[in-house]
């Protein structure tokens, strides 16, 4: 379990030097084109969360943070250990939400800048630890998806036994 919560400072670790970066090096709107039409670094500052909701609603964020904090250790101790792909999506998920909490407890803001443009489709300026929260949310689903199944044919095969 320890190299899962070396990942997770890991990701917070590079999140908040990348974020300490745009902060040193560009003003808030500064704009630099990586890819013309489609990817930008932005430096733009978030009081809320995804898509801008619930700005300003710090409190509320400590709160919601702290639990899933405490969630996510719990179950990476007790369900993740026999299972890499989801003590890697918990590890994703906690480093993510650890880097947005840093900015939010100390500048009162987050602070993103990865901004893409797909298909005419301006999407909302994100962060590395946004990035991880996504990717460990997906991982989970999978995962959960796939044993849904598993648990599923094994129900299924144990009816057939029954029924023979």
């Amino acid at each position: 379990m320890f190299l899962y919560y070396i990942l997770a400072l890991l990701i917070v670790g590079i999140d908040q030097l990348s974020k300490w970066i745009v902060v040193k090096s560009m003003e808030i709107g500064e704009q630099l084109t990586i890819i013309g039409n489609f990817f930008y670094l932005t430096s733009h500052r978030n009081s809320g969360a995804a898509w801008g909701i619930l700005q300003g609603q710090m409190g509320f964020f400590y709160v919601i943070t702290v639990i899933v904090v405490i969630g996510i250790i719990y179950f990476m101790q007790k369900y993740a250990r026999e299972n890499k792909i989801l003590a890697t999506a918990l590890s994703l998920i906690l480093g993510g939400a650890v880097g947005n909490f840093i900015d939010r407890l100390f500048r009162k803001e987050v602070v993103d800048f990865f901004d893409f443009n797909l298909f005419g489709y301006d999407y909302p300026i994100f962060n590395i630890a946004d990035s991880a929260l996504v990717v460990g949310v997906i991982l989970v689903m999978i995962i959960t998806i796939i044993d849904e199944r598993k648990e599923k044919r094994q129900n299924d095969t144990k009816v057939q036994r029954n029924g023979n």
